[in-house]
């Protein structure tokens, strides 16, 4: 049976990630879409909040560790991302994350984005205690 999905598209945070001292010390902005796999058919059936994950609480999560430690690549921030998702909210199975840095500048040219999608499961994050 395929999963069902809540997907939150295009939170924009500031953040002071990369690998640059530039990047470290002005920061930039990062824009994440998270696709958490969840079994929504009790909350379908009971219309209640505390039957599905909470939208408020996966963004202040996500808020979180974008604007939080600094780390070098958007994979580490990514990773993150995921690992805390599924830690923090048990019902999700699988946790899709796309960081990406709009604007980006590589030596002569502007790129529109530079991205990174990360996918991780319930049992490699409990695999890796």
């Amino acid at each position: 049976m395929a999963p069902d999905t809540i997907s939150l598209i295009g939170i924009t945070l500031y953040g002071y990630h990369g690998a640059r001292p530039e990047e470290r010390a002005l920061g930039q902005r990062f824009v994440v879409d998270v696709d958490l796999d969840v079994d929504l058919r009790s909350a379908a059936k009971t219309d209640a909040l505390d039957s599905t994950v909470n939208y408020s609480a996966v963004y202040a999560l996500v808020a979180e560790i974008v604007q939080g430690e600094p780390v070098n690549l958007l994979e580490a921030l990514g990773d993150g991302i995921a690992r805390a998702l599924l830690k923090g909210f048990p019902q999700v199975q699988r946790a899709r994350v796309r960081v990406a840095k709009p604007g980006v500048a590589i030596a002569g040219s502007v790129l529109r984005e530079a991205a990174v999608t990360i996918d991780r499961t319930r049992s490699e994050v409990e695999g890796s205690r």
